[in-house]
């Protein structure tokens, strides 16, 4: 059974990556899920509960502030909260175009920075608690961070923003026992939206619970060993 003295706050649920995070860090502590649709979360938080673990959905649009902060403060109001946030994982996706960048609107530009820029309020002081696993923020991020591909340009101006965040982060924050993650997934996620994409290798697309296995294994390493970046990709991937 979850642990009900801490909890975990993952950002942007849906049906493949968030879902697989927020099942396996579930199975240690309490887990607020956050999406703009209930729809992304109402089953799985049905399914932690009756599982005998701690779950509660929240209606969120990550990419705005105000909507960010009222989801915190009814996460405060949440029975046997008292600022105990042992991890947050950050998975908003963003919007994903992929547009010539002289045919695309001022919007479809900005969506590429404010969606993945957004700064979550998750300054954690779960440190001086002595938890068993150091707090840990983790972003969910892409190989448009690392470098922008043709057509790519509102992506990867989000995704550059996003790892230039994460590392002002990790350096500020580290020494305070904070460890903050960026996760480059360089590669199809084998999710609802992905089953019908073929490829040569039939084992060609990324696992989600693989991912919620590494955020796990990262959250649990102790403050003398941070990771701060690592990369997943399938083995076939070209990289």
């Amino acid at each position: 059974m979850a642990s009900q003295k801490m909890w975990a706050v993952v950002a942007g649920v849906g049906p493949g990556t968030g879902a697989s995070v927020a099942r396996r860090f579930a199975k240690n502590y309490a887990v607020a899920l956050l999406a703009r649709n209930p729809a992304n979360y109402e089953d799985l938080v049905k399914e932690i509960n009756s599982s005998g673990g701690r779950a509660i959905g929240i209606s969120t649009d990550c990419s705005d502030k105000s909507s960010v902060n009222a989801a915190f403060d009814q996460l405060k109001k949440e029975d046997g909260f008292n600022g105990n946030l042992a991890a947050a994982i950050y998975n908003v996706g963003g919007t994903f175009i992929r547009k010539p960048f002289l045919e695309m609107t001022d919007e479809e530009f900005e969506m590429g920075w404010k969606t993945n820029g957004a700064v979550l309020p998750l300054l954690v002081e779960t440190e001086k608690a002595s938890p068993s696993n150091p707090p840990t923020l983790i972003f969910t991020s892409a190989t448009a961070a690392l470098r922008g591909g043709a057509l790519f340009s509102s992506f990867a101006t989000g995704k550059f923003a996003m790892r230039a965040l994460s590392q002002s982060l990790a350096r500020e924050f580290g020494p305070k026992g904070v460890h903050v993650v960026h996760a480059i997934i360089d590669g199809v996620i084998d999710i609802p939206r992905t089953k019908e994409w073929k490829f040569d290798a039939p084992d060609a697309k990324i696992n989600p619970e693989s991912i919620a296995d590494s955020y796990w294994h990262v959250h649990a390493q102790p403050r003398t060993s941070f990771t701060y970046e690592l990369d997943i990709r399938p083995y076939c991937e070209k990289w």
